[in-house]
């Protein structure tokens, strides 16, 4: 039921409010929004990945109402590393109708003090706080509120000055994508400036992001957690993180790929897929890693990274992005002559030679807001235009 309090209505946040989310954990405080399962997330004990899963990249409330003030009561958690320029506070973007309407901050919350040279992360407790939205037109309409893509985002309460009803969540085609932290967000400016965000908004597709941020490692559950989760249309970008940890050499990574794609189609036999190979990043063309950072930049005050990787190595196996675009061309060319729904797309076609002259990545791996909106328009555009790979009802 909802309570009235100085003139708001609060409504019980439900899963019919949320959308882009493939869990809600409910918590003392309210409902915490997940993009893996826990059957998942019991089947590995990285804190990265259990990091970024629960940063709700692509999740938002969805609702219909007249209100004129909304407000959201969250509980994020904010990260800072040790020795780095302060971070961005979290962004809340209001869409009205699909339109831009706003944004703001919530101040407060939890700290994350991560110790990159020590391999550290301390947690500090922190209060709740309020994103608030006034001025909005009396008129029915539908309200979207995106969570910061980059901070853990615990929801606590939903008030608004006119009752809310829940829209259902598959009112357009559904794209689910897979990524990593290019396609989770980082260094975008706001939710909806993601690629992704930004993608799904020219395609007129309902965006599911699993994009986990130096966690796209061709892990089974995350294999299982695409195919049990419906979609109309799905893509997977794959390499960057490979390189970034290290993580195999080609022999596995071929077998891995074939696997990885082998579950989705267990559960989407004939959904469009397109396989995405990496966007260009210098650092990691022809340069194994790991991925380390650079703590010559950290004592600048700059957050940034290195390859640690010998050149003369990739005979032996280890895998550049050189590697692995060649590698992926060759094993969606052998599987689309059986599999017409798959397509491949190079990453370079996203994000190349000239975007990098023209907007660098700034901290070697992950590119500004203005490339995640040219990547989003180009991704738009080869995808989901008629005709494209992932071309649906409402594109057309």
């Amino acid at each position: 039921m909802t309570t009235v309090s100085d003139d708001l209505t609060t409504t019980p946040l439900t899963a019919g409010l949320i959308h882009g989310a493939l869990e809600l954990e409910r918590t003392e405080r309210g409902l915490l929004p997940h993009r893996l399962p826990a059957r998942a997330r019991a089947q590995c004990a990285d804190p990265q990945l259990h990091l970024v899963e629960s940063q709700p990249a692509g999740v938002r409330l969805v609702f219909r109402t007249r209100a004129t003030t909304v407000e959201l009561d969250t509980l994020p958690t904010k990260r800072v590393y040790a020795g780095a320029p302060p971070r961005p506070e979290g962004v809340y973007d209001l869409l009205v109708d699909g339109r831009p309407a706003g944004s703001t901050s919530v101040p407060g919350g939890n700290t994350l003090l991560i110790d990159m040279a020590a391999g550290t992360a301390e947690h500090h407790p922190g209060p709740v706080g309020t994103a608030r939205f006034t001025g909005l037109s009396p008129e029915d309409k539908t309200v979207e509120i995106w969570l910061p893509h980059n901070e853990t985002t615990e929801l606590v309460a939903l008030r608004t000055d006119a009752p809310v009803t829940a829209v259902r969540e598959r009112e357009r085609p559904v794209w689910l994508h897979h990524g990593s932290s290019i396609s989770h967000g980082s260094d975008a400016a706001s939710p909806t400036g993601t690629w992704p965000a930004v993608a799904a908004g020219l395609g007129g597709v309902e965006l599911i992001n699993l994009g986990l941020g130096g966690s796209a490692l061709l892990d089974p559950f995350t294999a299982r957690a695409l195919r049990d989760t419906p979609a109309d249309v799905i893509s997977v970008k794959l390499g960057i993180n490979l390189v970034n940890t290290d993580l195999m050499r080609l022999r596995a990574f071929g077998p891995a790929v074939h696997g990885f794609l082998d579950t989705i189609r267990e559960g989407h036999p004939d959904t469009p897929l397109l396989v995405v190979s990496p966007v260009l990043c210098p650092l990691h063309e022809d340069t194994p890693g790991p991925t380390l950072p650079d703590f010559t930049a950290l004592s600048e005050g700059r957050l940034a990274f290195r390859a640690a990787g010998d050149p003369a190595e990739r005979d032996q196996g280890r895998l550049t992005l050189n590697v692995i675009r060649e590698e992926l061309a060759r094993i969606v060319r052998q599987r689309a002559t059986e599999d017409r729904h798959l397509h491949l797309l190079d990453g370079r076609e996203l994000y190349g030679a000239a975007d990098f002259a023209e907007l660098p990545l700034p901290d070697g791996l992950h590119p500004d807001a203005a490339a995640h909106r040219r990547i989003g328009e180009r991704f738009a555009a080869l995808a989901f235009a008629p005709g494209g790979p992932l071309s649906t009802p409402a594109a057309r």
